[in-house]
């Protein structure tokens, strides 16, 4: 099979890996060539690494290596029967891109982009052939996160779903089917874990260590919200809490932070500015600030969890209850795509479902605000005994 993939970032790089490491001839375009030599540079250094710890050997390394070809004309991907986009996140750019590549592809090709965040349904309109055209949402490390969203527009057809979710599933990739709406699953379901952690903070009910060290300690997650959002960016991190805000109609469930904004504009990005919620040294990957104030108030840490954890199992019950997603797509989706210790739906069942109406009506009895309205499924799985099937 042949594969192009457009943009020679880390995440463009990374699919072209999968790609390569599923035996397809895969071509790497970029209008950059720096980028390119820079991508065929990790790319060897990756493999080599892959080699010094027993999982490959260099065999191997040739084959994936001699797989992929690196491009800068896009005419290049001409013979491709998958293209993947991985550029910047700006619609008019990537609407450009396909226009073109349109006019070079035979009416075969699957079109798809790697969008997180913009509509595939507006991306296809720009094309001849809209229903060729699809989301395939990969989740950094490519090559090492089982996860990968298929996303069909309403223009995507029934065919073009299908073998496109037989080809990454031969690609040995975890595949969810999501519907074409603002962050898709995780970018959706994950909210609450940073805007609900920001709000007890700005609250003086805990401190960073102390919101973190709870969902660690009593929660199981491996990183905190605050430590999480520094590992991505908070300046990443805001502009996809405001993108979900905005394309949901300014509904306050997806509210930004005026903290995390106020820190992205002090340019407190975390890890890789030195500086965030958190302290870090010169390799930008430990921690120097001291963690001592994390809380040993159990009763404290466990109410902080378990409201940062009922406003998450009422955003996955929420997405169900529109369809977005199948309950067991939903699941899969947070285990596999930002590691969650459990599916939050089954979470949910473990809890009890009426635990979590009643968490959600006493937060909104207290805020009085639509934030906290508690999702129609679990309020009528309440009533009825049910619980979430798979």
């Amino acid at each position: 099979m042949n594969v192009g993939i457009i943009g020679a970032g880390t995440m463009g790089s990374g699919i072209a890996q999968v790609a390569a490491t599923a035996h397809c001839k895969v071509k790497l375009y970029d209008t950059n060539r720096e980028a390119l030599n820079k991508a065929e540079a990790s790319l060897n250094k990756i493999l080599l690494r892959l080699i010094e710890k027993g999982h490959i050997d260099s065999d191997e390394k040739n084959r994936i290596q001699n797989n992929i070809s690196y491009v800068d004309n896009l005419k290049n991907l001409a013979n491709s029967n998958l293209v993947i986009e991985a550029i910047i996140e700006n619609l008019d750019t990537k609407k450009k891109v396909f226009s073109e590549l349109e006019t070079y592809v035979d009416a075969h090709c699957i079109m798809a982009s790697n969008t997180s965040s913009l509509s595939i349904a507006s991306i296809a309109a720009a094309l001849e052939k809209p229903e060729r055209f699809i989301g395939i949402h990969f989740f950094n490390p490519a090559p090492l996160m089982p996860l990968v969203e298929i996303v069909p527009a309403v223009q995507t057809s029934a065919e073009i779903k299908n073998q496109t979710i037989q080809i990454i599933k031969d690609w040995k990739k975890t595949v969810v089917v999501v519907k074409d709406t603002p962050g898709f699953i995780v970018n959706r379901v994950a909210r609450p874990f940073y805007g609900e952690a920001l709000r007890v903070y700005e609250e003086g009910i805990a401190s960073f260590a102390q919101i973190d060290s709870a969902m660690k300690v009593i929660g199981g997650f491996k990183m905190g919200p605050f430590e999480l959002m520094d590992f991505i960016g908070n300046d990443v991190n805001y502009t996809v809490t405001e993108s979900v805000f905005t394309a949901f109609y300014y509904d306050p469930r997806y509210k930004p932070s005026f903290t995390q904004k106020r820190y992205a504009e002090a340019g407190y990005l975390g890890r890789k500015t030195g500086k965030g919620y958190y302290n870090y040294n010169e390799n930008g990957s430990t921690v120097i600030q001291s963690k001592s104030e994390e809380s040993s108030d159990k009763e404290l840490a466990q109410k902080i969890f378990e409201r940062i954890l009922v406003m998450l199992i009422n955003e996955a019950a929420d997405a169900l209850f529109l369809n977005i997603a199948s309950a067991e797509d939903i699941d899969n989706a947070m285990t596999k795509g930002v590691n969650y210790p459990k599916g939050l739906l089954a979470w949910a069942n473990e809890k009890g479902i009426n635990w979590c109406v009643e968490k959600m009506d006493s937060l909104y009895d207290e805020y009085r605000e639509d934030r906290y309205r508690c999702s129609p499924i679990l309020r009528r799985m309440g009533q009825s005994g049910e619980s979430f099937s798979f």
